[in-house]
């Protein structure tokens, strides 16, 4: 959470199982909506239209991989912006981290980046 700029919250989801393996924030959540947040980072990723499209670009593509396209996404909302990405040496788990609309989105993206290349699970 220290490393992104403004950051007031931060996970890490399975795409797995769309559980929540850990959370740190600046405020206290209704364990409901962090399983939501969950569960929604799980259909943003992989929910049955994303796979859908990443299907047929492999299709289209003749790539035959498991690899999954869609890396990063960034959600702004009224009050935060959401910066969703794939660790790189664990495909199969999401970070998330929320901070202030006034953060350098710039700069989220850029430490957001180096947290997920460098993470240890």
């Amino acid at each position: 959470m220290n490393e992104v700029p403004k950051a007031v919250a931060v996970g890490v989801v399975d795409m797995g199982t769309g559980m929540l393996l850990g959370v740190k924030t600046v405020d206290s959540h209704p364990q409901e909506v962090l399983d939501l947040v969950a569960a929604a980072t799980k259909d943003l990723f992989e929910g049955d239209n994303v796979t859908q499209i990443e299907n047929t670009f492999k299709r289209v593509r003749g790539i035959k991989s498991d690899e999954r396209y869609f890396k990063e996404i960034v959600v702004m909302s009224t009050n935060l912006v959401h910066i969703f990405a794939r660790l790189r040496q664990h495909q199969d788990s999401v970070a998330v981290v929320v901070c202030r609309t006034d953060t350098n989105l710039g700069l989220a993206l850029v430490k957001m980046r180096g947290v997920v290349a460098s993470e240890t699970p």
